[in-house]
């Protein structure tokens, strides 16, 4: 089941538990605090199996009409499954809905590590296309790979 959450504190207690699950992606603890206390301003939408949260994603507002793809999460036994195709579904349109014109979302540049290799394809797969690659945006080690689309 996909719903969205309006709580800010149920926001980041999803997160937390999801992100704390997922330590290939989300292992810089000061990266991951971030993402967990931005969660309750953002627009979170979570994927549920049997009332117990499995995936999430939040979207965030970069511009008058561009949304950020600003943090998802799936835990790794439910990989695989379509939940993160569900998750983005749902999230693209809440942004239509809302009125925005474009989706980005910030990763890892492909060829650094194979665990965002799979996410670099996942975001191709949805639709997103090459925008940028910023070589220092977060570190020498992590160069950003901004992919986007049109809505």
């Amino acid at each position: 089941m996909i719903r969205i959450v309006s709580d800010a504190a149920e926001k980041s207690g999803i997160a937390r538990r999801i992100l704390e699950a997922l330590p290939e992606w989300f292992g810089i603890p000061e990266a991951r605090e971030s993402y967990i206390s931005e969660a309750a301003d953002e627009i979170t939408v979570v994927s549920e199996e049997g009332g117990r949260p499995n995936g999430f994603l939040c979207l965030k507002e970069t511009g008058k009409d561009t949304v950020e793809l600003a943090v998802m999460g799936v835990l790794k036994e439910c990989h695989r499954n379509g939940i993160g195709t569900a998750l983005f579904q749902a999230a693209k349109a809440i942004a239509v809905e809302k009125g925005y014109s474009f989706l980005q979302v910030k990763t890892v540049q492909p060829g650094r590590y194979e665990e965002y290799d799979r996410t670099n394809l996942f975001y191709l797969s949805l639709g997103f296309k090459e925008f940028e690659v910023f070589p220092t945006l977060w570190d020498e080690q992590n160069p950003c790979q901004i992919y986007v689309m049109s809505l």
